[in-house]
């Protein structure tokens, strides 16, 4: 960005409808010179504002590997997010990005991968999955694991049955309530962890969801005897300015907007408790 308070303007190019309260929008910068030169790690986040309105921060949920467009998934939360779900394609809102650090894909090569995603928290970890599976021989047992409150909960449904299909790719999925036409397993998304054969020695653990998922997933793979720095995970907080400016983000001696979103667990042990 040449102005880290500047937002530049996007263009909705297509809008995904993926529950009743979510929806995945599509983007490209009206300046097609920026547009061109654009680029994005997996991890790393938006501040996407609608002028009169307010700004709110959201995860890149596309694969950084695709030039020309991104993706933003947006559920429904209050007053910034109700406006979003009432653009329509060819409307504009203003981006800043990308910001924050990512998720460690080149350290991680070698190593097998286990992604635990709950609810909302599936489109982040989708912009790694993506890139992941472009390089598929880099890694290597690739297990995901996704759990959602119920059926009509689930993001991305398209995405995860293209990888369901996929022979070099485990994957599970779990509802908190199911209705009668779900037929997979039912429970929290932590209970999958005793179908699928994991080596703690050989994986790197990527996840993400709610703050109370992550503490449970993170507990669980600690007792699998995961290192500390082999469960990556982000933090859930109002990153108001992005650029580590505001103090609203700092937890302890870190500002998750700069030194985040993506943290290991040997880095977030040491924040204070929240």
């Amino acid at each position: 960005m040449e102005n880290i308070y500047l937002p530049q303007v996007a263009v909705i190019q297509d809008i995904i409808d993926e529950t009743y309260d979510a929806k995945t929008f599509t983007l490209s910068f009206e300046d097609k010179a920026y547009n061109e030169k654009f680029s994005y790690k997996s991890g790393q986040f938006v501040e996407a504002s609608l002028f009169g309105v307010g700004e709110a921060p959201f995860g890149f949920s596309s694969n950084p590997n695709h030039k020309g467009t991104f993706d933003i998934t947006v559920r429904v939360v209050g007053r910034v997010t109700e406006a979003m779900h009432r653009l329509k394609v060819g409307d504009t809102m203003g981006i800043r990005a990308p910001l924050g650090n990512s998720f460690p894909l080149e350290e991680s090569k070698g190593f097998d991968i286990l992604i635990v995603a709950g609810g909302i928290g599936l489109p982040p970890l989708k912009s790694l999955i993506e890139p992941m599976l472009d390089a598929r021989d880099d890694y290597g047992e690739f297990t995901i694991l996704y759990g959602a409150r119920t059926p009509k909960d689930r993001i991305h449904t398209k995405e995860l049955e293209a990888w369901s299909q996929r022979k070099d790719v485990t994957i599970m999925q779990t509802v908190d309530q199911a209705d009668d036409n779900w037929d997979e397993h039912v429970g929290v998304v932590t209970t999958l962890f005793e179908n699928v054969k994991i080596d703690s020695k050989t994986t790197v653990a990527f996840t993400c969801g709610p703050p109370i998922m992550i503490r449970f997933v993170i507990q669980d793979l600690l007792t699998m005897g995961f290192p500390e720095d082999r469960i990556i995970s982000t933090l859930e907080r109002y990153m108001k300015c992005g650029v580590g400016k505001c103090g609203h983000c700092a937890i302890g001696h870190k500002y998750v907007c700069v030194d985040g979103p993506v943290f290991s667990y040997k880095q977030m042990k040491r924040l204070p408790e929240k």
